[in-house]
């Protein structure tokens, strides 16, 4: 047992899980998504796309968007895959518009942070949106 270690392809998909929901969505899926088809399966889980945070909190307590990269591989590569899974997207401004790019079909929330008015009524004003299931 000297040289013994268990490797994450090692583990039971039921331990995977546990692990991955220790961290967040958005991590797991940019970091684990197209490495391998057990773990795209395993990413397909409602439990990593139904309800999505795009943008960051650093502990000074500010919202940030994404880094380009992150935010370029969801929605270049993973977006399209998983985006009739998602139901909810909590996004920073700045990126809104490459983020909803997407048609997301069963989305029914969005929480948009860092939106001025100015912003908001240019995107909203005019626009059939059902606020039935749709939060602002």
């Amino acid at each position: 047992m000297e040289h013994s270690w268990v490797q994450l392809f090692d583990l039971p998909d039921e331990i995977l899980m546990i692990i991955f929901q220790k961290l967040e969505n958005i991590d797991v899926l940019y970091s684990l998504w197209g490495i391998n088809t057990r773990f795209d399966k395993i990413l397909h889980d409602p439990i990593f796309t139904s309800s999505l945070t795009l943008l960051q909190c650093p502990s000074n307590c500010f919202i940030c968007p994404l880094p380009d990269k992150i935010l370029d591989r969801f929605c270049l590569q993973i977006s399209s895959q998983i985006r009739l899974k998602i139901k909810w997207l909590d996004i920073e401004a700045s990126s809104m518009e490459q983020i909803l790019a997407t048609e997301y079909s069963n989305l029914c929330g969005l929480g948009i942070y860092n939106i001025t008015e100015n912003v908001a009524i240019r995107l909203f004003i005019g626009k059939k949106i059902n606020f039935n299931c749709f939060y602002l």
